[in-house]
């Protein structure tokens, strides 16, 4: 099946995975734009999978202050390399978690880091475990997963503090 350039640009903008990944879904699909995209989807999800057990020693500290400067927030963000944490790609990442933390105020990165009697709830207090502020149909760690399928390295959020006047 011939596929058209663009299908592939369209698929690729709304995914930003590569053009033969994109040509490949589309392919596989039959040229459904919407089946190419879950197909994409769950190869970045499986592609994180397998980089989750690498080290991750390198990366940023990126803060976000919000307008007014009565809100701000601080992550920490590590990655395999130096080299891609000077992407843009993980710059925009690390930018939209430190704005994620200060709009929706998580109390702990994961699920796993909730006390055993709490009675909060994973989806409200968990970054990973939020629905991104500019995307809800994604959680914080699908957002993550996307960018590690892109980059090929393993990426993980170690800590993050988020400031408010008055608290």
């Amino acid at each position: 099946m011939e596929i058209d350039t663009k299908i592939i640009k369209e698929l690729r903008e709304k995914t930003s995975a590569g053009i033969m990944d994109c040509k490949k879904a589309l392919e596989e699909s039959g040229g459904n734009v919407a089946q190419a995209e879950s197909l994409l989807r769950s190869k970045g999800i499986a592609s994180a999978a397998k980089k989750a057990e690498r080290d991750t020693d390198q990366g940023v500290i990126e803060t976000y202050i919000h307008s007014g400067g009565r809100i701000g927030s601080m992550v920490e963000v590590n990655c395999e390399t130096d080299f891609v944490a000077r992407t843009d790609d993980f710059s925009k990442l690390t930018h939209d978690i430190a704005m994620q933390i200060a709009a929706m105020a998580p109390k702990f990165v994961s699920a796993q880091e909730l006390p055993e009697n709490s009675e909060d709830k994973a989806e409200e207090v968990c970054l990973l475990s939020q629905s991104f502020i500019k995307d809800p149909s994604k959680s914080i760690q699908d957002l993550i997963n996307e960018t590690v399928g892109k980059l090929g390295e393993n990426i993980r959020v170690r800590r993050f503090e988020r400031f408010s006047l008055g608290e």
